[in-house]
């Protein structure tokens, strides 16, 4: 299957994500069917044209498979439900209110903008590495959206095109530093303006700055963790995500580690922040959904 990861690299797909395990394309069921749907014909077509066998489930998932007969349906379907009935008993916590299957919900901060007047006259592109940077800018300028958009991941590239932002370029080395060398090239004599929270994990303006483009930044929200009433209890064995520094800080504010836990960082760099006790696993792209992948599969 190292054929079809290498065919899909170019489709800069953002509302599927390859399951190397499964051989599954697998869509993001938090977006609507029209944009999914779309994406769901370029893939077809690629798989198509380079005859690769495939059948698409009834969920609009894409599976690589040589038979899409009924007995080979009956057979992945028991195998399903054998799958899923195990990893209905894992124990995995993500620490936002975003729904994902198999994954139990611990919001433990908010965010929160910071309210100012903001003027964006003479920028030649924006640059996001957050989400929430997105719609907290959003919160308090909605002229953002005709400025060209730099992303550093597809997750952040969706919620950009959800608000009708323009988006001009997704990252394609999913981190900090990394996304700031790709961008020294295609900020050339530009200048730009990094849209970002208080906190900040790379040097991202450093490196623009010290090259040819002139990169400003606008700080737009905190995060701030919430003061529960009560210490976090879990259970032996609980798998807790991690998609942020800021979480790490809540988490362990709020619950105390014990060693049957098990951690994973969303990226290299939020895992650079863990205390020396707690040695994450690091998700293969910097999604949540394949944080979870990657919790399942470290509990399989």
């Amino acid at each position: 299957m190292k054929k079809i990861v290498h065919l899909i690299d170019d489709l800069e797909l953002l509302y599927y994500e390859y399951d190397t395990q499964n051989h599954t394309f697998e869509p993001d069921k938090n977006y609507n069917n029209e944009v999914i749907y779309l994406e769901l014909i370029t893939i077809t077509h690629l798989l198509s044209s380079h005859k690769i066998p495939f059948f698409v489930r009834d969920d609009n998932t894409i599976v690589i498979s040589k038979s899409s007969s009924l007995w080979n349906g009956i057979k992945k379907s028991i195998q399903k439900y054998l799958e899923d009935r195990k990893k209905s008993k894992m124990h995995i916590y993500l620490l936002n209110d975003k729904h994902i299957k198999w994954a139990k919900n611990i919001p433990i901060f908010t965010i929160r903008p910071i309210e100012q007047t903001i003027t964006l006259e003479g920028y030649d592109a924006l640059i996001f590495t957050s989400k929430n940077a997105i719609h907290a800018l959003n919160s308090l300028n909605k002229t953002w959206k005709k400025i060209p958009a730099y992303t550093i991941a597809p997750q952040t590239a969706k919620e950009l095109k959800q608000l009708k932002g323009t988006l001009k370029f997704i990252g394609k080395k999913k981190h900090g530093n990394g996304f700031a060398l790709e961008l020294k090239k295609k900020l050339h004599k530009q200048k730009a303006l990094y849209i970002r929270g208080t906190e900040v994990v790379s040097n991202l303006v450093n490196i623009l700055n010290s090259a040819s483009t002139v990169c400003d930044e606008l700080i737009v929200y905190e995060t701030v963790c919430k003061e529960l009433e009560s210490k976090i209890i879990l259970p032996k064995n609980a798998t807790i995500i991690f998609s942020s520094p800021s979480t790490i800080k809540c988490f362990l504010a709020n619950c105390d580690w014990d060693e049957s836990f098990k951690a994973i960082a969303i990226g290299k760099t939020t895992a650079q922040y863990f205390p020396p006790h707690i040695i994450p696993v690091v998700a293969d792209s910097t999604s949540l959904e394949s944080c979870v992948k990657k919790a399942i599969e470290i509990n399989s």
